[in-house]
């Protein structure tokens, strides 16, 4: 995959040691990948491969300076809504380099080098994409520290934002961050168990990008199937798909599911997608969600029925701030046990306080009775 890329790579690698930034000090940090990792105790200029409202959450007000080089497909691609509002209010961000994007061959050890970074930060599934490469980056003198919000699980998501916080000199911002996190969890996790089983509902998830014509990926154990197992709901795709991948139109009416989750966010070249992020309104997401309910056979489904079919934002999930998330989730399946809690207010601090901006758009929604077809 990566051949036509590290050709001449030798030559870069000397030309790097020449020309890399001198360090007037350094740390060792331990990354979620449990390596010891020698880096800059001041890095000036870092290669972001994703997690970037995380990276801003923790590194505080113009933390992206740091940044010299992203790997743009994950967020101009991926969160295109995300990636132009941040782009209209800190234009810098679409004139920083592109690195390339490991999940498909456009990855460059050359462009990395040509960044002169202090240091790169990946994602753990980018660092296990780039194989031989990524060995080739630390060789030629630039160290790698590896993240991994994708994990979804508390000690992972504690265990990065800390890594952060010693990398960008935020140690005490990124304690708050990762302690707020670990107890908003908890206090949705503490009520579950009085939860009886007979009241714990069967869901089907979908990702809602491809419109209503076609059944797109549903997830087991990762994602929002993830999601689903930590709140204890009966995920209809357990068992039938490994990760993600579609469900049959015929398996998913045989399960009747009790609540109907759909994922939307802002993506390149899908026009019937439920378009959810920043600046988008309400209305325009249930005119996307509404369609879905027109399938063959929904309307005979309980959870059509019950007016109780659900929209998320995907970019939300396997972030530092998808504990609001958790509580939408949790109040969508058990709103007598959660009625208490306000997982808008949540996320909206989480912005106010943390963010460079706050954003306005829809994050989560329910599609009001009496829109279903």
């Amino acid at each position: 995959m990566f051949h036509s890329i590290i050709r001449g790579v030798a030559a870069a690698a000397v030309a790097a040691f020449v020309s890399l930034p001198a360090w007037s000090g350094t740390l060792t940090v331990t990354d979620t990948l449990d390596r010891q990792v020698e880096i800059p105790d001041d890095a000036q200029r870092i290669v972001l491969g994703f997690y970037f409202e995380d990276f801003m959450a923790v590194a505080g007000p113009g933390g992206l300076d740091r940044v010299t080089a992203i790997s743009r497909a994950p967020w101009e691609g991926w969160r295109n809504l995300q990636w132009q509002t941040y782009v209209k209010a800190m234009p810098r961000i679409a004139e920083l380099p592109d690195v390339g994007h490991t999940s498909d061959g456009t990855f460059s050890l050359e462009a990395v080098i040509a960044a002169n970074p202090d240091l790169v930060l990946l994602a753990g599934w980018q660092y296990e994409s780039l194989g031989e490469v990524a060995q080739r980056i630390e060789a030629a003198g630039i160290p790698i520290v590896v993240l991994d919000y994708n994990a979804q699980t508390v000690e992972e998501h504690v265990e990065s934002t800390h890594l952060l916080g010693q990398i960008l000199g935020q140690p005490e911002r990124a304690e708050t961050l990762a302690t707020e996190y670990a107890a908003a969890v908890e206090a949705v996790e503490a009520r579950l168990d009085a939860i009886p089983e007979d009241q714990r509902p069967s869901v089907y998830v979908e990702l809602g990008r491809k419109g209503k014509d076609v059944y797109d990926n549903s997830y087991s154990g990762t994602q929002w199937g993830a999601v689903l197992d930590q709140l204890g709901a009966h995920n209809i795709a357990n068992g039938q798909i490994e990760s993600w991948g579609p469900l049959s139109a015929e398996y998913v009416l045989s399960q009747n599911p009790e609540v109907i989750l759909l994922a939307g966010s802002g993506w390149v070249g899908q026009d019937e997608a439920i378009l959810m992020g920043p600046n988008v309104d309400s209305d325009l997401t249930h005119a996307r969600m509404r369609p879905y309910l027109e399938r063959p056979g929904w309307n005979e489904l309980d959870a059509v029925r019950d007016g109780r079919v659900f929209a998320v934002y995907h970019g939300g999930n396997r972030t530092l701030f998808d504990y609001a998330f958790l509580q939408f989730l949790a109040k969508a399946l058990y709103p007598e046990t959660f009625a208490d809690l306000d997982p808008q207010a949540s996320l909206d601090r989480f912005f106010e306080t943390y963010m460079p901006m706050n954003f306005h758009g829809t994050y989560m929604t329910r599609l009001p009775a009496g829109q279903d077809g």
